[in-house]
């Protein structure tokens, strides 16, 4: 079963090495990470949806590369790295989705 995080970086701009722990995610884990520029709204009465605000299709390219999920159990935490990429002259706010799909079936060399 797939699992999804939703995570607001406040005040983004240029290439910045992000690490999530979560122990969702191992490091045979399948991981997929989408990004957006986005506009929090904050507050309200509860109940609605989760996510506070809303993606912002802007002008600005915002993206994810260099996915690398880590985690052995007892030895490292489980999680995933990547870098996060906001191609834009100011600081942006960017929403980032991790989702945990289930575990490779193979590990090959080619």
């Amino acid at each position: 079963m797939a699992r999804s995080i939703r995570i607001l970086y406040r005040g983004q701009q240029g290439t910045i090495r992000k690490n999530w722990n979560w122990d969702a995610i191992g490091l045979d884990t399948t991981v997929v990470i989408t990004a957006a520029e986005f506009t929090p709204e904050f507050g309200g009465l509860g109940g609605g949806p989760k996510t506070l605000g809303r993606p912002l299709l802007g002008a600005a390219n915002v993206y994810v590369t260099n996915i690398g999920p880590h985690g052995v159990e007892g030895i490292e935490a489980g999680g995933v790295e990547f870098l996060l990429h906001v191609d834009w002259d100011s600081p942006l706010d960017v929403v980032v989705t991790i989702t945990a799909l289930e575990d490779i079936e193979a590990f090959e060399q080619a």
